[in-house]
């Protein structure tokens, strides 16, 4: 075929950018000395229709090569070649003209050819390696549709992994494991009461690639995608369509449903380390294109990667470069996918400067508070990374949000039975105000949990005692071994009835305290109806059973399921529950202050008893009819009596008793009404009261 005609092009926007006439393409490179773009008329083509050579010359403005390349369309894929010094150990120069290269920018990839050890050594993998797809994202109706913007305050977030959410045959979904999957459980989520959904990594990684074999000898791969390799492209295995330039299409399907349920999207995103790894991993875009500017080096011996993400390497974020590079990402997918919110993997690494040391005022992380792009984006960090840095109540910014682990720790230990808890309970019921109002900021910065992806589900908090991770094939020496957990009595299944009432009723204890805390709760997907991994702490690798959610548990956990939808439907009709400031020494019209502690008698914890197991605490509603509340929580094993607080109007009425049978724990109605100046709560339980 005929060659297309070439232009010079222009320097931005970075990627490949198609208009009517032809396709720009343009990347960054500042130590390259030549550039080479080969086109694909298909993804599997072993040889290129057309190479062309930029020059210098030509083809550069400052540090970004650019061409446009006339007559292209999408559907075509393209790579590149670059070549550039190779100083190892002084300059960190890593340039390979033998590796095809992936834009940075590809909107889509194709791994058909793609062989993962070929992007290794030194050899030449134009026969083997990935190709990005061109794209014209202009081709969608999205009917109007928009980010949510809903407030943080009133947000339930629901933590999920989309192929797992769905791929059991349990789950009845067409297309299992995929985003239209998830569209079918759309309905679910809503009867359950979610505001927000937070998907673990759905940016493209290689889930080719292999990390160790299970004790019979099953390869283990990356399931949970915390390894990205194309920040433009969604995952192409969570689609349906085999074809990339249908991926963007599904996943922006799946937006546009949620969205119509009232549901929000956050996005898990990893901006630490990449899946290049370390010295001796492949060579896939950054590496080749420019190496000492993308990644932290070892200063003084550049051949090695600084990780301070213990993944082999790390993005060196507050370079303008890479800076650039995050702020275009997202932006990309706020504007082009309408994503309304992201978490941070790793948070803390973007705090860290060029020299690897934490920065006071980290200019990526401002970049993105600060833009008007993403003013009404939700921005959540992990505010830890695995070199130490522990920044829970210091993330630097003012609106980011944090993953609270003190929050799951003190709930976690108080909940298990440990004994002088009772202040730190208070503080994380409170929002939190020892972390976060000193600097000005509000019961929002704190992302309330229990359980997330990474360790024990709810139910295996309560079951298991020890992690047991040997299907991980590391002789069960990864994962966490602190998990704060206590198994009720009996390590694993057991066929125990009082075992097994325990464990739920924990649970239960778990999901009141999550969702009557102020401050943005966020739920384990599967959690609400006993999903177990085995006691499996650190499911990264295991794509089967172990991570998949049986959705048979919807049925045989019925009443945990309804005991969640009835919490979550009382914190959305308790605006005391949901406010983004901290308690205020007032009273309301019936004499209750917005908050007042108890122990077992009225207005007397047990602040200063290292022995106090129980805590109390009565919520003043200040609005309207919205109902006072009252909890009193026994983690003690004996059943104590808890004095109530009288009203001069209202009754109270118990809206949940953990104890109580499966079918009578939660009375959503408040049909019950409590006469009595005192109420004998039993062991290791929860009860709520409302007035009215």
């Amino acid at each position: 075929m005929a060659g297309f005609d070439i232009l010079p092009g222009r320097p931005h926007p970075l990627g490949a950018t198609t208009d009517e006439n032809g396709v720009n393409f343009s990347l960054y490179s500042q130590y390259a000395e030549s550039v080479t773009l080969l086109l694909f008329k298909n993804a599997d083509d072993t040889k290129p229709a057309q190479t062309v050579e930029l020059t210098p010359r030509e083809n550069r403005t400052f540090f970004f090569w650019h061409v446009y390349v006339s007559g292209l369309s999408a559907g075509w894929h393209y790579a590149y070649r670059a070549d550039g010094p190779r100083d190892l150990t002084h300059g960190g120069h890593r340039f390979n003209p033998n590796k095809l290269l992936l834009d940075p920018y590809a909107r889509g990839l194709s791994n058909q050819l793609w062989n993962r050890i070929d992007a290794c050594g030194e050899s030449d993998n134009l026969a083997s390696a990935m190709r990005c797809e061109i794209i014209d994202i202009r081709d969608y109706d999205w009917e109007g549709d928009r980010p949510l913007g809903q407030p943080m305050k009133d947000a339930v977030i629901y933590e999920t992994h989309v192929r797992g959410f769905t791929q059991s045959p349990t789950a009845g979904t067409t297309c299992p494991g995929t985003f239209r999957a998830l569209i079918d459980k759309i309905p679910y989520l809503q009867e359950l009461g979610i505001t927000a959904v937070e998907l673990l990594p759905v940016f493209d990684f290689d889930e080719t690639e292999v990390l160790r074999q299970r004790p019979d000898g099953t390869p283990l791969k990356n399931y949970w995608g915390y390894s990205t390799v194309g920040y433009f492209a969604p995952e192409g295995s969570y689609c349906a369509s085999h074809h990339e330039g249908e991926h963007i299409r599904e996943l922006r399907d799946l937006i546009k449903a949620l969205h119509k349920a009232g549901i929000e999207v956050i996005l898990d995103v990893v901006f630490n380390h990449t899946n290049e790894g370390n010295h001796l991993g492949p060579t896939l875009h950054f590496k080749g294109l420019d190496n000492a500017t993308y990644y932290l080096l070892v200063d003084g011996d550049k051949r090695y990667y600084m990780d301070y993400t213990g993944c082999g390497n790390t993005l060196n974020c507050n370079h303008p470069i890479i800076d650039k590079f995050v702020q275009d990402c997202l932006a990309y997918w706020v504007d082009e996918l309408h994503i309304d919110g992201f978490r941070f993997d790793e948070g803390s690494i973007l705090s860290r400067g060029e020299d690897g040391a934490p920065m006071a005022h980290p200019p990526v992380l401002w970049n993105l508070e600060l833009s008007e792009t993403f003013a009404d984006t939700k921005l959540i960090a992990e505010a830890w990374d695995a070199a130490g840095l522990y920044q829970i109540g210091s993330f630097p910014g003012l609106r980011w949000a944090e993953w609270n682990g003190r929050f799951r720790d003190d709930v976690r230990r108080f909940v298990r039975g440990d004994p002088g808890l009772v202040p730190a309970l208070a503080m994380r019921l409170a929002g939190s105000a020892d972390l976060y109002q000193w600097s000005g900021r509000s019961p929002d910065n704190s992302i309330n949990f229990i359980t997330c992806h990474d360790g024990f589900t709810l139910m295996d908090l309560v079951s298991y005692n020890d992690k047991h991770n040997e299907a991980n094939g590391e002789e069960n020496r990864d994962g966490i071994n602190d998990n704060s957990s206590w198994n009720c009595g009996a390590e694993g299944a057991t066929q125990d009835s009082a075992v097994l009432a325990l464990r739920k009723r924990q649970i239960k204890n778990f999901a009141a305290i999550l969702l009557l805390a102020r401050g943005v709760p966020m739920i384990l997907a599967g959690d609400e109806f006993g999903r177990s991994q085995g006691g499996n702490n650190n499911a990264y690798c295991q794509d089967n059973e172990i991570s998949w959610i049986d959705w048979s548990l919807l049925d045989e956990n019925r009443d945990l399921f309804e005991f969640f939808k009835g919490m979550i439907a009382l914190r959305k009709r308790c605006p005391q529950l949901r406010q983004d400031g901290f308690f205020e020494q007032r009273s309301n019209d019936r004499g209750l202050p917005e908050v007042s502690w108890h122990g077992c008698e009225l207005n007397a914890p047990g602040w200063q008893d290292p022995n106090c197991q129980v805590l109390a605490f009565t919520l003043g509603a200040f609005a309207g009819n919205d109902p006072d509340l009252h909890v009193m929580m026994n983690m003690s094993e004996a059943s104590l009596p808890f004095q109530i607080p009288s009203l001069p109007v209202r009754r109270w009425h118990r809206y949940a008793d953990t104890a109580l049978s499966s079918a009578s724990a939660m009375d959503t109605e408040a049909a019950t009404r409590i006469a009595e100046t005192d109420y004998l709560v039993t062991g290791r339980s929860v009860v709520i009261l409302v007035s009215r």
